[in-house]
């Protein structure tokens, strides 16, 4: 069996190796938009993405309106789900490709 620490570096090189401008929406799960003002808030992507919310034009509308306000933003990632997809193509690939 694999030592949880071996896993957690093999996630953490397969998942530096990930050129994030092309991350689906899919795998994202929060966005944090930290303000000019010190504010924060914390929106759950997950849950638009249930609600069948077009999260992409509503994201794109609230960069656009507070781009002057916005001091850093942070995309964090559904790391479960991903792991998941990037397990199954990979059996999947291997097998196909004997």
């Amino acid at each position: 069996m694999t030592h949880n620490k071996d896993r957690d570096d093999y996630w953490d090189q397969i998942l530096s190796e990930i050129d994030m401008d092309f991350i689906p929406m899919e795998y994202m799960s929060t966005v944090v938009v930290k303000f000019t003002d010190g504010k924060e808030w914390e929106i759950d992507i997950t849950r638009s993405q249930q609600n069948d919310l077009d999260i992409e034009n509503i994201l794109d509308e609230f960069f656009e309106e507070y781009e002057d306000t916005i001091d850093t933003v942070d995309f964090r990632l559904d790391l479960k789900q991903l792991k998941k997809d990037i397990g199954k193509r990979t059996h999947r690939f291997l097998k196909l490709n004997k």
